[in-house]
């Protein structure tokens, strides 16, 4: 089966130079942006309800632009003013060096992973009298804990945004050859959507080992599986299958 449409279940990007758009041009197909899911902040109120307090933090740990992001805003509607002295443990040079759109790059403060959550490890041992924060949304990846609580700090979570599933009512009669998911909640979102969804013909792609055991659980097969050996990334998988199945008579 031929692959002429795409559906990729995040926001369209916002750079020209996006991979998706080459996908498009060179191989001839037509690629669709839509959320499937969507944050939003949990408010002030709801931060105090599960007993935190940002006086007693002096590290925050964070792991994505949104945890940035609500952290601060959070901070602002409690009228907290983030002291200098706080220590920040950014998961990669990405989330770094987004954190610069609220603070001066003091490099002392802010301490930078490598890529994965457990490249902090090391870093976090250092300083382990600290007492750390990590704002993250309502679902913590497994290995969060697992490596806090293996260091033995005084760490808490807090959950400072959700992530919600979006109405995607409108694409009832809509269809697609390929639908790429990037989350768990990407594909409950679709089951929540349409509980009728049936495959059929439908290519399913996945991001992440999570993300491809939720697709299983929910009887879906899974086409295009990212990362793997020679597709690190999405669109490299997309690519890869594209060019066979569109070559095929």
């Amino acid at each position: 089966m031929k692959v002429k449409t795409i559906l990729v279940s995040q926001p369209e990007p916002k750079v020209e130079n996006s991979p998706y758009y080459e996908i498009q041009h060179k191989l001839k197909v037509k690629v669709d942006f839509r959320p499937f899911i969507h944050v939003e902040g949990v408010s002030a109120k709801d931060v105090r309800a599960q007993k935190i307090d940002l006086n007693n933090y002096t590290a925050i740990i964070l792991t994505s632009k949104n945890s940035i992001d609500h952290f601060f805003r959070v901070a602002e509607e409690m009228r907290f003013k983030v002291p200098e002295t706080m220590k920040y443990f950014c998961q990669s040079e990405a989330i770094a060096f987004y954190l610069q759109k609220y603070v001066v790059y003091r490099k002392r403060k802010i301490y930078v992973g490598q890529k994965d959550f457990a490249d902090l490890a090391p870093l976090i041992k250092k300083y382990k009298d600290e007492k750390f924060l990590l704002p993250a949304s309502e679902q913590l990846n497994d290995d969060m804990p697992q490596v806090l609580n293996s260091l033995k700090v005084d760490w808490t979570p807090g959950t400072f945004y959700r992530t919600m599933m979006s109405d995607l009512s409108d694409l009832k009669d809509v269809y697609y050859d390929v639908l790429a998911f990037f989350s768990p909640t990407g594909i409950k979102s679709l089951f929540k959507n349409f509980p009728d969804f049936q495959q059929n013909n439908t290519r399913i792609a996945v991001f992440g080992s999570t993300t491809q055991k939720e697709a299983l659980e929910h009887g879906l097969r899974v086409d295009i599986m990212a990362p793997a050996p020679g597709t690190p990334s999405m669109t490299m998988a997309l690519e890869k299958y594209i060019q066979e199945a569109n070559k095929a008579k």
